[in-house]
């Protein structure tokens, strides 16, 4: 299902995120626009930074065909600072009919993270989801990235499994498999 057009919200002006000299948090203006063909090279530019895979032309084709509120970009002062992506996918041993949302990428760049710019992006995909009676949302997260778990965790998300091995090129290669259940 492709997007119809591009869609984007500001926040508002009590949203808190960066660092200012002495260290403590700045207010910032966040807008949120969905990922499309005119701005998806923010995107790569922004995954650079903030992954350590690196991701190729299939993903991006991928992310801008998503349904709409399913891939986002967060931007502060025209700046992409924070992105989602995310694809809806059939829920495998389950009745026809039943989706789920894979989240592919997450991420916010180090001086934005206490701006709950994360949490925004992904309460807005877990909104969507809804939305589209969508059943559950999981990811893979790599074993070692303790922020990653606790972040996921508060949003309600468990460790259901470890796959081993499933990281080719980075260590450590395991990951866990987090879920939520939207549906009972």
């Amino acid at each position: 299902m492709a997007r119809q057009g591009s869609q984007e919200s500001t926040s508002s002006k009590t949203d808190k995120g960066g660092q200012s000299e002495a260290g403590g948090l700045m207010a910032v203006d966040v807008v949120f626009k969905s990922v499309d063909k005119n701005n998806v090279q923010r995107l790569r530019e922004l995954n650079l930074q903030l992954f350590p895979v690196r991701y190729n032309l299939a993903f991006y084709k991928e992310v801008v065909s998503s349904p709409l509120g399913y891939a986002q970009l967060a931007c502060v002062g025209g700046y992409a600072v924070g992105a989602i992506c995310c694809r809806r996918e059939p829920v495998k041993d389950g009745p026809d009919g039943l989706e789920r949302t894979y989240i592919m990428t997450l991420g916010v760049l180090e001086s934005y993270r206490r701006a709950k710019i994360g949490s925004r992006l992904l309460e807005g995909v877990i909104a969507q989801s809804v939305r589209d009676s969508v059943v559950q949302i999981y990811l893979h997260v790599q074993t070692n990235n303790t922020p990653a778990l606790r972040f996921y965790r508060s949003h309600g998300f468990e460790a259901t499994q470890i796959l081993r091995n499933y990281y080719k090129h980075i260590e450590p290669p395991d990951c866990y498999v987090l879920r939520r259940q939207l549906t009972p």
